[in-house]
């Protein structure tokens, strides 16, 4: 378990943004809704919403994570699941579902800002997210957390190789890191993997993608319901 008596050099705590800091995943699903609404003449939600899944992995190498790979992702649906035949108008609603994806208002999760009030000034506070670059920083921004953190690392992916980049940049050891997220495939087992620490926050919503279907038991995991619990085990 989590306390700072057993992570003695700690130095750095990332935290993941989508999800962990602000509501993000929610607002992907409610946009599946109105697209699967949109092309329901063509075929069934559960149809629609699978070969749309298929098509966002099989284009995650070329757009990577984000809303406007999302929105090339659904355009490219449509187009197949129509057998090109989509009229140029229902083109023009999908790119509006991502412009409004977009600008949705950042809504930050219950106990955030007050969990960064405590840990600031005593560690060094990070994010380290995937995404698009430019959203990644708009949100950031627009959620008034900037303040709080001394690097913002938005990360084509979260593999082990793509942390210890990311430890290089920091010049810290993974002993010395920690990483706070709610994703146990991206936020959790990479950052085990290379010997640093890591904590699950569960959101109650998750991409199909980020899911695994085992249990994990390290003695660097720490899992809470709520992100106020860590504070007590570190200040």
């Amino acid at each position: 378990m989590l306390h700072r008596n057993k992570i003695p050099n700690l130095k750095v705590i990332a935290f993941d943004a989508d999800d962990t800091l602000f509501v993000n995943e929610s607002y992907f699903q409610e946009t599946e809704h109105k697209f699967c609404a949109l092309m329901e003449d063509y075929l069934s939600h559960q149809g629609i919403s699978q070969e749309l899944f298929k098509i966002e992995i099989d284009n995650l190498p070329l757009y990577g994570y984000g809303i406007k790979g999302y929105i090339l992702s659904m355009i490219e649906a449509a187009m197949k699941i129509s057998n090109n035949t989509i009229p140029v108008e229902v083109i023009e609603k999908i790119i509006q579902y991502g412009k409004e994806l977009l600008e949705k208002p950042i809504e930050l999760l219950d106990g955030i800002e007050e969990t960064l009030q405590a840990l600031h000034g005593k560690y060094k506070l990070v994010v380290a997210t995937k995404g698009d670059l430019k959203d990644q920083h708009s949100k950031l921004h627009r959620s008034g957390l900037g303040h709080y953190f001394h690097h913002i690392e938005v990360m084509s992916d979260k593999q082990e190789i793509d942390y210890q980049k990311l430890l290089g940049r920091l010049d810290i050891q993974a002993h010395e890191f920690l990483m706070i997220g709610n994703s146990l495939k991206s936020d959790v087992l990479p950052v085990l993997g290379i010997g640093g620490y890591a904590v699950h926050i569960p959101f109650h919503t998750t991409w199909e993608h980020e899911k695994i279907n085992h249990k994990v038991e390290h003695e660097h995991f720490s899992s809470f319901e709520k992100i106020t619990e860590v504070v007590p085990n570190l200040v």
